[in-house]
């Protein structure tokens, strides 16, 4: 058979294969013209990003300020508060002061770099692999739980914009960014974070936190405590070491972790910072005189103080030993005499006979408050009831009378205009007749009190009172005997400083000089008021006499000490909203107000219980190792036949003064008077 012919295998091949199709043709060229198109956008996107990118860069360029000016970002100066023995204690205002890379610790540069920005030294302001692993991380956790941001652009952040985490503030971020390293070295840049980051207390920067948290140079901290101020960078308030010392140490720990995993800390340093961790100063760990330091800071010029733009230093009357020694007595007698739970507060004033503020205790940390909120030595205005007698009393003296004069306790009715009869009532309800004004005076009686204003006059007792320092406003009616004004506790206090002060005004006063940070210079002197006598040194004296009794013998007597000689008076107001006491030793006075910030009443709480007893126990600290000093006294002799200051006829009526409204006392008058006090005694109404 003829073999058919066969045409070569290659011809075949060639002949199976086909081009491709008219859709595949069509599908390539389709695929090739949107890369075409997207390319084409993207570039040209690309090229508008990278021109608006620029002018922006070019907008914060221009508006940037100079290196020097950058570093110093505060709207306001400092405040430093230097006790009576010229010791840091306090600050206020925003702490700050310029410092630089090179000049602070390796340390701490270090710290920083390592806690916020690893690779600072290494990318151009933005750090991609940093945004990158932070959306991870936001990711992951379904909220912003981390920012990304290199320090640069943090910079940026403190010098343009604020503390608000959104997507069009961290866009102008990156221009902003850019424009800082454009201007400045990584140095700079670095150095003015250091010197504008807030680290908390109220501490701009790093070399005032240093100073603020540790009393050193942030020249000269170490690794632990370079990494704590580190870590107060990510929350300043939660991390604060004044706050939770042991959270700020942990927090100090995590980032020791990370300069030895970035090759900054040998593993041997690396556990010795871990083994020696950082300790706060004396001054910040005491955390002292924060109720002090307000009112300075209100009672100085507003213009060196609250308003300074200048770093001032204020030396203060402010003894950091007799402070604790006030707050050890508050702590003592609420954990030993008042209940658990009690939402009772309590404050303290100590100071000198002549008006130096030493300590001052303005509230009590209690469940849901916090201390420091409010300060109840200083502005709570209460009444200061049984107090106010001593003002009744130094008028009585003050016009002729005799502590051994003769007063009446008996019921009494005063016409009171536009309000009808006015009956008052002894605390324990009785009466006891015909006594002393001192007996009256030690056993606070409401009746003799109120009889021997209405014989002075009580534009006198007024106007003494307000000689005394006693500036907030005086009640005009016969009530004013009995404390029924409204006053702080530092005013009474210091009022009662004057009568140790031998009758000489003791107006309080808590600066000494203040003067410039910066070269030392004094630009004032202390706000002592000059001293003016308002009684006698006789009267003060006979006065200073009564005021023992009613320790020795009278209301007082759980004030009693055991070492030295010691004169006060006790104050209970209607209810027992409010108990004071304020007395003095031959060194120093002190006031204690104790009741409900609502107006709650005491319960089995008059001045002469636990205020006294606070008062006792702080005056027992405070004197610990001082001497015995003795008061300056004048001790009447007693004598008999004596009419009194107040004269009386047989049913006790005292003889009407021209000074004062007339006082009528009736036989229904004084059976009303029993009868309401009947009727008070046994329903409790007051």
């Amino acid at each position: 058979m003829p073999r058919k012919n066969r045409q070569p295998r290659q011809a075949r091949t060639r002949r199976t294969r086909k081009g491709p199709g008219r859709i595949e043709r069509a599908l390539r060229r389709f695929f090739a013209g949107i890369f075409r198109l997207v390319w084409y956008l993207t570039f040209r996107l690309a090229m508008v990003a990278a021109v608006v990118l620029a002018i922006a860069t070019a907008y914060y360029y221009v508006r940037l300020p100079d290196y020097p000016a950058l570093l110093d970002a505060r709207d306001r100066g400092s405040v430093t508060l230097l006790d009576a023995n010229n010791e840091v204690f306090a600050w206020r205002g925003d702490q700050g002061a310029v410092t630089r890379v090179d000049a602070v610790s390796p340390d701490l540069v270090k710290a920083v770099v390592a806690a916020e920005d690893r690779r600072f030294y290494n990318h151009f302001g933005v750090d991609l692999r940093g945004v990158a692993r932070a959306m991870l991380v936001n990711l992951r956790a379904g909220r912003t739980v981390q920012g990304g941001s290199s320090i640069t652009q943090q910079v940026a952040k403190l010098i343009w914009f604020d503390n608000t985490r959104t997507v069009e503030r961290k866009i102008k971020e990156i221009p902003a960014a850019l424009a800082l390293e454009l201007k400045f070295t990584k140095d700079e840049i670095l150095s003015i974070y250091l010197n504008r980051a807030y680290l908390g207390a109220g501490a701009t920067g790093f070399e005032a936190a240093a100073q603020r948290y540790f009393g050193k140079s942030a020249s000269n901290v170490n690794a632990a405590e370079a990494a704590m101020l580190a870590g107060l960078l990510r929350a300043p308030s939660r991390y604060s070491p004044t706050n939770n010392l042991a959270q700020a140490q942990n927090r100090a720990n995590t980032i020791i972790g990370v300069m030895e995993e970035v090759g900054y800390l040998t593993s041997a340093e690396a556990d010795a910072a871990r083994q020696n961790p950082a300790r706060l100063s004396a001054a910040a760990e005491a955390r002292a005189g924060g109720y002090f330091a307000d009112w300075v800071m209100t009672a100085g010029p507003a213009f060196l103080t609250n308003s300074t733009t200048e770093d001032v230093e204020i030396l203060t009357t402010f003894d950091n030993r007799v402070q604790r020694a006030a707050e050890e007595a508050l702590a003592h007698v609420f954990e030993t005499k008042v209940r658990e739970g009690s939402k009772a507060q309590a404050a303290i004033v100590v100071m000198s006979r002549d008006g130096a503020v030493r300590a001052m205790v303005g509230g009590r940390r209690t469940e849901g408050a916090t201390a420091g909120q409010f300060n109840r030595a200083t502005q709570a205005r209460r009444q200061p009831g049984s107090l106010f007698k001593t003002f009744v009393y130094a008028a009585a003296l003050e016009s002729g009378g005799h502590p051994y004069d003769w007063v009446i306790d008996e019921p009494m009715t005063i016409n009171v205009p536009g309000s009808g009869p006015w009956s008052p009532q002894n605390y324990d309800r009785g009466f006891r007749g015909r006594i002393t004004l001192a007996e009256a005076f030690a056993n606070s009686i409401n009746t003799s009190a109120v009889r021997v204003t209405e014989k002075v006059g009580r534009e006198r007792v007024r106007a003494l009172a307000r000689d005394f320092g006693i500036t907030s406003p005086i009640a005009a009616g016969p009530a004013i005997a009995l404390g029924a004004s409204e006053v702080t506790l530092l005013e009474i206090t210091g009022a009662y400083a004057g009568i140790l002060n031998g009758g000489v005004r003791a107006k309080p006063y808590g600066i000494r000089e203040v003067r410039l940070r910066a070269d030392g210079s004094r630009v004032m002197g202390g706000d002592r008021e000059k001293p003016v006598r308002v009684i006698s040194e006789h009267s003060a004296g006979m006065l200073t006499w009564m005021m023992t009794q009613v320790i020795e013998n009278g209301t007082g007597r759980r004030a009693r000490l055991d070492d030295r000689p010691a004169a006060g008076k006790t104050g209970t107001t209607s209810a027992a909203r409010d108990a004071s006491f304020v007395g003095f030793t031959g060194d120093y006075v002190a006031g204690v107000w104790m009741g409900y910030d609502d107006n709650t009443p005491l319960t089995g709480v008059t001045g002469g219980g636990l205020p006294a007893e606070i008062w006792r126990e702080t005056m027992i600290r405070v004197h610990e190792g001082l001497p015995p000093r003795e008061l300056p006294l004048v001790v009447p002799q007693p004598f008999s036949g004596q009419e009194g200051l107040v004269a009386s006829n047989e049913t006790g009526q005292p003889a009407p003064p021209d000074s004062a409204p007339s006082t009528v006392e009736s036989v229904d008058a004084a059976v009303r008077s029993v009868v309401d006090s009947l009727v008070r005694s046994i329903f409790g109404t007051n």
